[in-house]
């Protein structure tokens, strides 16, 4: 499962190349060569290799940590290029991990890169998370976030925690022996959809490098056992106002992982906790949908068709198939704009958004309404290949 690359020169041992590397660390007292030997022979585990975990990885692969492991499983895509700056225009199509091992050796040949090609998951956590020290969560959805926890407290690894959403981002250590875990803060996921992703709601493309760096100095900090870690504290950043607040944290002695009677002593399944299903199944069941192509035959034929566009104005203004555009949010008070006895399509970017849509108009008494499958990227993608994609 795991790849590594060739084994540098023993832990804890400094060449005459690696004391001239890291001079201005040898020369802080809060480092020295004690220091920088810990941070040779320290292994560190990062989750993912996006917007968390390229920031993550550069520095920790220049500050010298020994060995470094990154999980990820996913291709680098255009849309990932305005952020996750590890990768560059010509990995495109190609593997993380590999693009991400290669800049980092780069850096720093003296690296010891291990790469799991893997999603992370119940059956594999514990046996990676072992081989590690530290672990750095640098993942963008719930299931995968309480996974973590629970693998780092069932090993009793640091969970370093990141996470970003627009302009604003946290950041923590979690799963220390003194200190509360990730359940502590969030007991219980947020219903399904009701915190959107980073693709539905993006993400200022600087803000990972923000709250990555933020995490590179805990994790080094662990290390060195020097400064005040974010035990016990979450830094809540707000990069459209450049603010910086902290919220302090208790350990919850009734939490189930890592309370004084603990109920989590194995794994579980993460995507059914969160209340998802499958892999991660963004429309109901339930939603009758149309295709795109369907969708273009009737339009073309002249069809008594209303299409309705649930997106936000400055999405419309980037490509739109000249529908209707009532925004999600303001869908219940503009319900009025609708005529039920029309047959109605509706559409986001997705087809999540919509599908909340349509279940939406059903419950309010539409019967004819149907989600448009794959949204505007489906169409853009198998309709109109010229259309931008966002």
């Amino acid at each position: 499962m795991a790849t590594t690359t060739e084994v540098k020169p023993e832990p804890g041992t400094l060449s005459n190349e690696e004391i001239l590397r890291y001079s201005r660390h040898l020369i802080m007292p809060e480092v020295g060569m004690e220091g920088q030997q810990k941070l040779k022979a320290a292994r560190v585990l990062c989750i993912g290799a996006g917007g968390l975990g390229s920031p993550l990885a550069l520095y920790l692969a220049a500050a010298g940590v020994g060995t470094l492991g990154i999980v990820d499983f996913d291709v680098v895509d255009y849309t990932n290029l305005q952020r996750q700056i590890i990768h560059s225009t010509a990995d495109v199509g190609r593997k993380k991990l590999d693009s991400a091992a290669e800049k980092l050796a780069a850096i720093n040949p003296f690296l010891n890169i291990r790469k799991f090609e893997t999603r992370l998951s119940s059956e594999n956590a514990l046996e990676i998370f072992r081989e590690f020290d530290i672990i750095a969560d640098g993942t963008d959805n719930f299931p995968t976030r309480y996974l973590v926890n629970d693998a780092c407290v069932l090993t009793g690894k640091p969970n370093v925690y990141g996470s970003i959403f627009r302009f604003e981002g946290q950041a923590s250590v979690f799963a220390t022996e003194a200190g509360p875990c990730y359940r502590c803060l969030y007991p219980e996921p947020p219903p399904p959809g009701l915190v959107p992703s980073c693709a539905e709601g993006g993400v200022l493309g600087i803000l990972p490098g923000l709250v990555g760096v933020i995490q590179a100095t805990e994790v080094i900090k662990l290390i060195l056992g020097k400064g005040e870690p974010l035990i016990g504290r979450l830094l809540l950043i707000d990069a459209l106002g450049m603010k910086f607040r902290e919220l302090k944290l208790r350990k919850n002695p009734e939490c189930p992982a890592c309370g004084t009677h603990r109920t989590i002593t194995k794994l579980i399944d993460y995507n059914e906790f969160c209340g998802i299903r499958g892999e991660e199944k963004p429309v109901d069941a339930g939603v009758p949908e149309i295709q795109v192509e369907e969708l273009k035959r009737r339009l073309d034929a002249g069809d008594d068709l209303f299409v309705l566009d649930v997106r936000e104005p400055h999405e419309y203004q980037i490509c739109n198939l000249g529908g209707h555009l009532i925004p999600l949010g303001d869908l219940p008070k503009r319900i009025h704009e609708l005529d039920s006895s029309r047959e109605i399509v509706a559409h986001c970017r997705s087809g999540v958004r919509s599908a909340k849509a349509v279940t939406f108009l059903q419950q309010a008494g539409f019967k004819k309404v149907h989600n448009l499958a794959g949204g505007i990227l489906a169409w853009a993608d198998r309709v109109d290949t010229k259309m931008p994609k966002y």
